[in-house]
C-alpha cells in the first residue's frame, strides 16, 4: 500500500454522522491532523451556507465529503462542484466523496467530482448496516415492531466500520485514486432477514411488517419529520430499493485485505452493547 506524499491533514465533512465521526476516528489514530466539521461541531460546515465552506477545507490537504440530506437530491451536483473549486483553491489536493449505489443524481455528482481536477475516489455504498443501531429504524427495534415500505428484495448491508476502513484507505493509498469503490457487506437480506438476525442476536423477538408507501409517508409526517427527508425516504424505498442494487461486492476485501463484516456479526455485537433492550 503506498501513501500519498504530502497528506498530513484533513477535513472530515459531516464528521460527526455515523461514518464522519469513524473516520476522523481513523485518520487521527493514523498520525493524519484532522478537523472535524459539522453544523454543530466547533468548525461549523453547513452545505446550505456556502459561507461557512472556505473556513472548513483551509489548511487542510484532504477531504472525506458526505453530503446532507444525501447526494440523491437533485441540487447535489451543482453544491460538489462549488465545493470541489473552493477546495481545491484553499489548497486541498484529494477528496473522497460517500455515495450511494442506483442513484443518477449521486453519479453525477460523482461524475462532477471526476473533472474537477482533483486526485479523487468515491466510496459508494450499500444500506447501512448501523442504520439499526444508530439511526431512524433504531426507535421501532426497541419497540419490536418495524413497519418499511420494502418487501422481498435483498440488500448487502454494509458494516460502517469497514466503510470507514474503505474511506481512509481512499484518502491515503495512491493506488486508490480515481476509482468508485462500491462497497456492501459479502451477502444480500431482506430488512425482514435482518430483523430475523436482530431478533436472534437480542434474544428479543422483533417483527417485521411491509407496509405502503403512503402510510409510510404519512406516519413520519405524523412524527414530525421534515418534508424533504420524508420525500427522500420514500424516493430511496420506492425506487433506489427496487432490485437494482440486489447483489455484493467484492471491494471491501480486495481493498482491505480481509472479509467484509457480516450482518450477524454487526447484529452480535451490536447487541452486547445493549442499545436494543
Amino acid at each position: 500500500m503506498t501513501t500519498t506524499p504530502g497528506i498530513q491533514s484533513a477535513v472530515v465533512i459531516g464528521g460527526t454522522g455515523k461514518t464522519g465521526k469513524r473516520v476522523a476516528q481513523r485518520l487521527a489514530a493514523a498520525g493524519v491532523e484532522t478537523r472535524i466539521t459539522s453544523r454543530t461541531s466547533g468548525t461549523i460546515f453547513d452545505w446550505n451556507d456556502r459561507d461557512t465552506w472556505r473556513a472548513a477545507v483551509t489548511g487542510v490537504d484532504g477531504a472525506y465529503v458526505t453530503y446532507a440530506p444525501d447526494l440523491a437530491v437533485p441540487e447535489s451536483s451543482a453544491d460538489v462542484q462549488e465545493f470541489a473549486d473552493i477546495a481545491q483553491r484553499s489548497g486541498v489536493r484529494r477528496i473522497v466523496l460517500l455515495s450511494g449505489r442506483g442513484e443518477p443524481a449521486a453519479q453525477k455528482a460523482e461524475q462532477t467530482l471526476s473533472v474537477s481536477g482533483l486526485a479523487w475516489a468515491v466510496v459508494q455504498a450499500s444500506w447501512f448496516a448501523q442504520n439499526f443501531s444508530e439511526g431512524y429504524l433504531l426507535e421501532p427495534i426497541q419497540t419490536r415492531h418495524l413497519a418499511l415500505p420494502v418487501g422481498g428484495v435483498g440488500e448487502p448491508f454494509i458494516d460502517v466500520d469497514d466503510l470507514a476502513d474503505v474511506a481512509v484507505a481512499a484518502l491515503t493509498r495512491a493506488d486508490l485514486v480515481g476509482r468508485v469503490l462500491e462497497v456492501t457487506g459479502p451477502r444480500t437480506l431482506t430488512f425482514a432477514e435482518a430483523v430475523d438476525a436482530i431478533s436472534v442476536a437480542s434474544g428479543r423477538l422483533v417483527s417485521f411488517e411491509t407496509i405502503e408507501l403512503q402510510q409510510f409517508s404519512e406516519g413520519m409526517k405524523e412524527e414530525g419529520v421534515p418534508d424533504d427527508v420524508v420525500g427522500l425516504l420514500a424516493y430511496l424505498f420506492s425506487e433506489v430499493l427496487d432490485g437494482r442494487n440486489e447483489y455484493a461486492t467484492g471491494v471491501v476485501e480486495d481493498v482491505l485485505r480481509r472479509p467484509a463484516r457480516d450482518f450477524s456479526v454487526f447484529a452480535a455485537e451490536a447487541a452486547r452493547t445493549g442499545v436494543w433492550s
